[in-house]
């Protein structure tokens, strides 16, 4: 018999074996919802499963997974790579590979890693009908449970799809939610190894799944030792998924936070007091250290490591569209004792849009740095560019921001051309006491390798660093 042949009966043998399982069931409850019965399958009406396309949580972590299920040989290679670098992944395995080569998911097991369901073909679902893809979860699950003895606790769909219906299947069949991904290298436009892991290079966050496949690409194989390097190199690990999950944290909905409404649209408010800050006068020799926009994970991260080092703490005015993106750094900033505050979510020049575009900027940035870090910012404005005319200071004061906080010290730094040397030495001839100073969490630009240099020369200085709300407050 050919191999081929060998397959399909294997196959026949496994659907067999679930059909006359189910006729066995007993059918006077027809409350149960194993779907291993003959009935017609009614749409769940209770609450759907999770959709998790990545994880809230500030542990430097993310996990890598796999779709489908190569051949023997393929899967052997990879599993020997992973072995190599002590990395415990997660597959998502079609059923129906799984009833053909059982070995290949029993040794994945064996191996320490985590086996999850793919669907029982790994087809395109999104015109199937409910009752269709409740079988196609629940078959897989039987076959995966039979053959291996592991039981799925999350599903994904070929595409990676989260609609309600396969949520609702999901819950129905007691399972606990429904996986995406949000680091998609694409491997299967056969891309080479050095670029799939450049794509994760460029993406990694706290919280992310990693979502590869393996019966496409072999360059997938050889990409895991440049995954793992540039894992390693940003100080992250690669975990399981269920252990990823298990460490994240629950994120209420934004009605639920306090503060969450603290800013809103008011366009009637057309004369709204504010106040234009750019630095405070003092005779105390405290500075404020703020950064402006958003940039990657890698580099904020680094900014962080240097704050922490140097026992400094800054106020970051966030470009919201940035945080949406990825929550998980905007709160990682909050939980190093840092201040976030608000710098629109698109990052427009305020005296060049509508009132009411203006408004939006700045309420919807709140919303979306309000849930993403769990609480409410504090309530300081930073217009984008630093410009900004009477009228749209009443617009944004009208909104609830009426500090608005300026600076008096800037160097230029978002520009590629002012080095090191020169953002350290603008920063020393311009800083005073009370001074507010501007830099950038930009990617590609010289203010990381500036930071520890301009902050040890002004401490030599005298200079004490402090939040923007204790330099506001303490003032002497």
């Amino acid at each position: 018999m050919s191999q081929n042949k060998k397959s399909i009966f294997k196959i026949l043998i496994v659907l067999m074996a679930l059909f006359l399982a189910a006729c066995q069931e007993e059918s006077s409850d027809t409350s149960k919802t194993s779907g291993r019965n003959l009935e017609k399958i009614e749409r769940f009406t209770g609450q759907e499963s999770k959709a998790i396309p990545s994880v809230y949580t500030t542990q430097k972590a993310l996990s890598l997974t796999f779709n489908g299920m190569g051949d023997g040989k393929t899967m052997e290679k990879l599993l020997d790579e992973l072995g190599k670098y002590h990395i415990k992944a997660t597959f998502f395995l079609p059923g129906m590979r799984v009833a053909e080569e059982p070995q290949i998911a029993k040794e994945i097991l064996a191996r320490g890693h985590e086996i999850e369901n793919n669907t029982l073909n790994q087809l395109d679902m999104s015109d199937f009908s409910y009752e269709q893809i409740y079988k196609e979860i629940n078959l897989s699950n039987d076959i995966i449970q039979k053959e291996t003895g592991s039981s799925p606790r999350y599903v994904r769909t070929r595409t990676g799809d989260m609609q309600e219906d396969v949520r609702l299947a999901a819950a129905q069949l007691g399972m606990d939610a429904v996986v995406s991904y949000n680091i998609n290298p694409k491997d299967w436009k056969m891309k080479d190894a050095k670029s799939i892991a450049s794509y994760v290079e460029r993406y990694i966050a706290r919280g992310s799944i990693i979502n590869l496949n393996t019966n496409f690409n072999p360059e997938v194989i050889s990409a895991i030792p440049f995954i793992a390097k540039v894992v390693s190199d940003m100080g992250y690990k690669l975990i399981p998924l269920e252990d990823l999950i298990a460490n994240g944290k629950e994120r209420k909905p934004l009605a639920q936070i306090p503060g969450h409404n603290a800013a809103s649209v008011n366009l009637k408010n057309k004369n709204a007091k504010y106040k234009l800050i750019y630095n405070l006068d003092t005779t105390s020799a405290k500075i404020a250290l703020t950064f402006d926009d958003w940039g990657s994970e890698k580099t904020v991260n680094q900014i962080l490591a240097i704050l922490k080092k140097e026992s400094v703490k800054a106020t970051f005015f966030l470009r919201a569209k940035g945080v949406e993106d990825n929550p998980n750094l905007a709160r990682a900033i909050v939980e190093e004792g840092h201040d976030v505050a608000n710098h629109t979510y698109t990052h427009p020049v305020l005296t060049k849009i509508t009132p009411e575009k203006l408004q939006k900027e700045v309420v919807t940035a709140h919303k979306v740095i309000t849930e993403a870090i769990q609480q409410q910012p504090v309530m300081f404005f930073r217009p984008p560019t630093g410009e900004i005319d009477e009228q749209s200071a009443k617009n944004v004061a009208a909104t609830g921001y009426s500090d608005i906080i300026m600076y008096d010290v800037t160097v230029l730094d978002w520009d590629k051309k002012n080095n090191a040397t020169d953002i350290v030495n603008g920063l020393l001839k311009k800083t005073h006491n009370g001074s507010i100073i501007l830099l950038h969490m930009l990617d590609d630009i010289h203010t990381i390798e500036a930071l520890p240099l301009a902050i040890k020369k002004l401490k030599n200085k005298g200079y004490k660093f402090v939040l923007v709300s204790d330099l506001i407050k303490n003032k002497s």
